[in-house]
């Protein structure tokens, strides 16, 4: 964004003295004030492109100046949002929001829940994850929260055991059980898919899946189940914003019918709207 200038006059009445003020903001003061364009951070697929939809058919009416900045990363939009780089966040969910905030002293919070990205298993070498042969190599994301959930999807459908109430905080430590002797490899959650022709499975976050022209409603072994899934998408911002009346305009858009179709039309059930 270029530097603006605002010039406040001011009318004395004692001597109708005029006096010009002039402040050069920059995209931090832009991002962290209550005027001026929302600049949001998201990941590119979906959540800019939801955001893209808002910006291009629903912002205007609604009286919101949006700007999108997208990031490849799990982490920059959060400190970005934490430094006033940004006004708000579109990228993650709340166990991953609140892993990240104690793990970096961040005061990052939830505005309003908007879809869920179903995790999946996914392979190049196999058309079940039954015929996954003893000592396959499967990559799962290297991100405590996420690292947890993929776990956690491979346990719910039988590939290994895990500790009672380990929850996403689970790791490979926590496997009790592993009858095909599964080996993991942990990557950075966006070299998952790109990990498909190297390794025997992947476990892969529903953005980066649809990023790598991956259908999770057809191409997974299999998927989270959306019902009762704590795992939505969440629109986030630092605290003390969340009464921004752009944030409450944006959390209001994201979350209206009109939001809640596309989701359904574009995505085809690989993105399943949370409200």
């Amino acid at each position: 964004m270029r530097n603006t200038a605002r010039i406040t006059t001011a009318v004395l009445a004692a001597g109708a003295l005029t006096l010009g003020l002039t402040a050069c903001g920059s995209e931090k003061d832009a991002a962290s004030g209550t005027s001026g364009p929302l600049i949001v951070a998201a990941s590119p697929v979906p959540h800019a492109e939801i955001l893209t939809f808002v910006k291009d058919n629903l912002a205007e009416k609604a009286g919101l100046d949006l700007e999108v900045k997208e990031f490849t990363d799990y982490v920059t939009p959060n400190t970005a949002t934490e430094d006033g780089s940004v006004g708000a966040n579109f990228f993650q969910t709340q166990p991953y929001l609140d892993d990240f905030n104690k793990k970096n002293g961040t005061h990052i919070v939830s505005v309003v829940d908007v879809h869920l990205e179903p995790l999946g298993l996914y392979s190049d070498k196999v058309g079940k994850a039954e015929q996954l042969k003893k000592g396959a190599t499967v990559a799962i994301p290297n991100d405590t929260v996420n690292e947890g959930r993929a776990l956690q999807l491979l346990a719910a459908n039988g590939l290994i055991t895990l500790k009672d109430g380990v929850g996403t905080a689970a790791t490979p430590a926590d496997i009790t059980k592993n009858p095909k002797d599964l080996a993991f490899k942990e990557l950075e959650a966006a070299q998952t898919p790109r990990s498909l022709e190297d390794v025997d499975a992947a476990v892969v976050n529903g953005n980066y899946a649809i990023e790598a022209d991956l259908k999770p409603a057809e191409d997974a072994l299999f998927l989270e189940a959306a019902k009762g899934n704590p795992n939505s998408n969440l629109l986030a911002v630092k605290e003390g914003q969340e009464d921004d009346p752009r944030v409450k305009k944006l959390a209001e858009l994201l979350t209206s019918p009109e939001v809640k179709k596309f989701i359904e039309d574009k995505y085809a059930g690989s993105v399943l709207a949370s409200f």
